[in-house]
């Protein structure tokens, strides 16, 4: 959807999460690499080379798409027949458990995908376990997901509940996991998810909304957050459901964070245009700042997106092949300058170039290629600027953390903003040009006078950019812009993004 969660009285916002940052990179275990034979790697082969691959580009969290025991490779997990069981096409549990312990000793955070949402109808599962619709509703417009081809749990009897309630807790507990992404829950959350008119039953209020369901995922909040392990839950939720992140005592579902899934569709959409109707489009960069803090949100580039005919993030991208390398580094540039935290799927970071197959391993001969590794140390060094500088995490869920600068020269398709961190710390201004053509002398306005460091260029000539820059810093002087009371003239790359960050005098700190 193009739009975000539901908004919220400042008195009932939740409180912030914890000001850390979060950069996950998102996994399929299966084909990040493959053996030479074309088999699987174990466990204890993937943490071989994975843990120090995702600490080293600087990631502070795997995410791990399913890894419960599933009967389908082409599911890519997400028909759990074993809700208690790591699949053993790696291994047995404990070498699981030593890849888990491995990324924490590396200091990366391990987040599961996590599948409530429905489960196949195989004969070695859950369904009609007794003979009867034991796990599911009986009636197929309540127990029948038509897009999946899987049963739905029944989530208001507690028998059930309790079984994927502690399937939950299992995984944090036993495996130490730190934190679960919950699959599809706008499916859950809906009686009419998918379906035609007359093919679903309302609730006892003759709405929509599955209060089963809601009051499952409540319970799981609660359980999660209680357990006082620091451990966190993310929704992959796509509709306007009110308070997903909202706290669970003043009526929201609990959730730590939420997929924004209409920042990544409009962003895609106006990233695939070519430059010249890019103007027309312009609200698709700026929209997602009218809802952009009324959930506590992630920014997700995942599998999803370079599937079934949509391409990759590198090959959306129009124009010749240094367009569409300038355009990449451009947009991940713009995504971890904006507030929300951060996730790219497994070989974005280099430019994957054909759709992700999960019957094999992902092209790594790719980074032979200048261009490739030019877009990795893009992804790298963002992430490092990210996880060093206050200013780009610490209120990624705030208002307060964020003021346009430029919002509407849609003409030149330029933005322009601020990232604000705690008292104390520097803010940076993050601009963006989606052209191919470069801006001299650009007056962009700067809540301070002095000089501001030039601390990210994506077309830096050691990304494979044309090295066209403010030759390291800016100068702001007394003259408002913008409504601000300083300004600078600037010079914007053809298809870039900037970060300048303000540099106080040590008297004044």
């Amino acid at each position: 959807m193009g739009g975000g969660g539901g908004g919220r009285g400042a008195a009932r916002r939740a409180p912030p999460p914890p000001p850390s940052p979060i950069s996950a990179y998102e996994v399929h275990l299966g084909s990040w690499r493959r053996r030479a034979d074309g088999g699987f790697l174990s466990y204890d082969e993937i943490a071989d080379g994975l843990v120090g691959y995702a600490a080293d580009m600087g990631f502070t969290h795997l995410e791990f798409m399913p890894v419960t025991e599933h009967p389908l490779d082409a599911s890519w997990g997400y028909q759990p027949i074993g809700l208690f069981a790591p699949t053993r096409r790696f291994g047995d549990p404990a070498g699981f458990a030593r890849l888990v312990d491995r990324a924490h000793q590396a200091g990366l955070g391990v987040i599961l995908d996590w599948v409530p949402a429905h489960f196949p109808v195989d004969a070695q599962g859950l369904a009609r376990f007794d003979g009867t619709a034991l796990y599911e509703d009986a009636d197929p417009r309540r127990g029948f997901h038509p897009d999946w081809n899987t049963a739905i749990f029944n989530f208001g009897r507690p028998e059930v509940a309790n079984v994927l309630l502690a399937s939950a807790l299992y995984w944090l507990d036993v495996f130490h996991i730190d934190a679960l992404r919950v699959d599809a829950v706008a499916s859950m959350l809906y009686l009419d998810y998918s379906r035609k008119p007359n093919e679903w039953l309302p609730n006892a209020e003759g709405g929509r909304e599955n209060r089963e369901a809601e009051a499952f995922l409540k319970r799981l909040n609660t359980l999660v957050y209680g357990l006082g392990q620091g451990a966190i839950t993310f929704a992959e939720e796509s509709t306007s459901w009110p308070g997903v992140t909202l706290p669970v005592d003043v009526g929201g579902l609990g959730f730590g964070f939420k997929w924004n899934m209409g920042w990544m569709n409009d962003t895609l959409e106006y990233m695939s245009k070519d430059p010249i109707y890019r103007s027309y489009s312009h609200d698709k960069l700026t929209f997602g700042l009218i809802y952009a803090f009324s959930e506590n949100f992630i920014l997700p580039l995942s599998h999803d997106e370079v599937v079934h005919g949509k391409g990759t993030i590198l090959s959306r991208m129009p124009g010749d092949d240094w367009r569409q390398f300038a355009g990449a580094r451009a947009y991940y540039g713009f995504m971890w300058g904006y507030p929300g935290k951060k996730l790219l799927f497994m070989g974005q970071e280099f430019g994957q170039r054909r759709e992700w197959d999960f019957d094999g391993q992902l092209d790594w001969w790719l980074l032979d290629h200048a261009p490739h590794r030019g877009l990795q140390a893009v992804v790298r060094d963002l992430n490092r600027l990210y996880r060093d500088i206050p200013a780009l995490y610490a209120r990624d869920c705030e208002g307060e953390g964020f003021r346009w600068i430029v919002v509407d020269d849609k003409s030149q398709s330029v933005v322009a903003w601020l990232r604000f961190g705690p008292p104390g710390e520097p803010p940076v201004a993050v601009v963006c040009n989606f052209t191919p053509v470069p801006r001299h002398g650009y007056r962009m306005g700067l809540p301070h006078a002095g000089r501001w460091l030039e601390i990210f260029n994506s077309d830096a000539s050691v990304y494979g950019g044309s090295g066209l820059g403010n030759q390291g810093a800016i100068e702001a002087t007394g003259s408002p812009a913008h409504g601000l009371e300083a300004s600078a003239a600037i010079t914007l790359p053809p298809l870039s993004t900037v970060y300048f960050q303000f540099q106080p005098h040590a008297w004044d700190r």
